[in-house]
């Protein structure tokens, strides 16, 4: 095991100095810039603003042990988080490559790596949501990115609750959480030199188990156990309609078809086609549809604004707490959801699959 140095040693003093140097220059590196259009500024997501609920995401874990798991790198390596707790200090920077504030926080994540890879284990997990492997390997060649990256399968999320990107999990020598924020900065820097001058614990650091997830729904798979929340707080099943009828569940994301209009171009026309599509169709009295909002930075508020501003007919509902999107193992948005009258999933489909009228039009002839 790795000894800790002096808590006043001048070497220590050099790491935890170049932390501060390296966290404030987040903002003014000369690596590859975002892609700040004005379309793209004038609708991103709530980074920097949240709502408070968003804003407290992960908060309440601090102190608590963090998850023991296992994570695949892009490289085929695998990483035991639970081998690493005891030794180091774990840094944990959950990110997407279509997110703004990802890309402007990474020459400086970094920079931070450069100056303590050494002494504290950095990872940089992709939260898994409309990005894949080789865009993931083609932006770490973009930007020179050196750490271990992994893609989230959901389930460290789940364990960490987390639910917005950026995301920063620090993770002290005692397996137990220093910090859970999206701010990088000041904040960051302190749980940082908080983390590395923590102590060696006296015993064991192993984390704790992740509470396991169910498994995912596919065709033939009833659906039951799922709700989500209307926008006046109501519950919503997911499952069997309550008549009886098929069901189409459209799972998307409120601010993706705006967000993403410049970045991510094919996305984005992916969500206004289906809302389109599915206002086309929600009117036909055989089969029920719901829509379901979900991923990072959503908020009950979010999804009132989102009806106000499409003036979509589609009944609407948020995942608050990423139970459906897990359920269904959602990775790319929008994804459709065709339920029989039982509530058994028929077919599920992606943003590239073009012809909902005419999956619709199978559904209804099944019942």
């Amino acid at each position: 095991m790795e000894t800790m140095f002096p808590p006043h040693g001048s070497r220590l003093i050099k790491v935890l100095a170049a932390i501060a140097v390296m966290c404030s220059a987040c903002q003014h590196a000369s690596d590859p810039p975002a892609p700040q259009t004005a379309a793209v500024a004038a609708n991103r997501p709530p980074a920097g603003e949240p709502g408070p609920a968003t804003a407290a995401v992960g908060t309440h874990q601090i102190g608590a042990p963090a998850p023991a798991m296992r994570l695949t790198t892009i490289d085929g390596q695998t990483i035991d988080l639970a081998a690493l707790y005891g030794s180091k200090p774990v840094y944990l920077k959950f990110w997407a490559t279509w997110c703004v504030p990802c890309r402007e926080q990474m020459p400086g994540f970094k920079r931070i790596y450069d100056a303590v890879g050494d002494k504290m284990t950095v990872i940089a997990v992709n939260i898994g949501l409309n990005d894949d492997p080789a865009m993931v390997r083609a932006f770490r060649e973009q930007y020179g990115l050196r750490m271990p990256i992994a893609i989230d399968d959901g389930r460290l999320a789940a364990a960490l609750d987390l639910h917005v990107t950026v995301q920063h999990v620090v993770i002290g020598r005692d397996a137990r959480l220093v910090y859970v924020d999206y701010r990088d900065g000041e904040p960051l820097d302190e749980a940082l030199k908080k983390a590395l001058a923590g102590p060696s614990p006296s015993g064991a650091a192993t984390g704790r188990q992740p509470v396991a997830l169910k498994p995912v729904l596919r065709p033939g798979d009833l659906v039951q156990g799922l709700t989500a929340t209307a926008i006046d707080g109501t519950p919503v099943p997911v499952g069997r309609s309550p008549s009886g009828r098929p069901r189409v569940l459209v799972l998307f994301s409120t601010w993706f078809e705006s967000y993403l209009a410049t970045s991510r171009p094919q996305i984005a026309a992916a969500c206004r086609r289906v809302r389109e599509d599915a206002d086309r169709l929600v009117g036909n009295g055989d089969v029920e549809w719901l829509g379901i909002a979900g991923g990072p930075w959503l908020e009950a508020d979010d999804v009132a604004e989102y009806r106000a501003k499409t003036n979509t007919k589609l009944p609407l509902a948020l995942d608050s707490d990423g139970t459906v999107f897990r359920a269904f193992d959602i990775h790319q948005l929008p994804t459709i959801a065709l339920l029989d009258g039982d509530g058994r999933v028929v077919r599920v489909l992606g943003p590239d699959d073009g012809d909902l009228a005419a999956a619709v039009g199978a559904l209804r002839a099944r019942h």
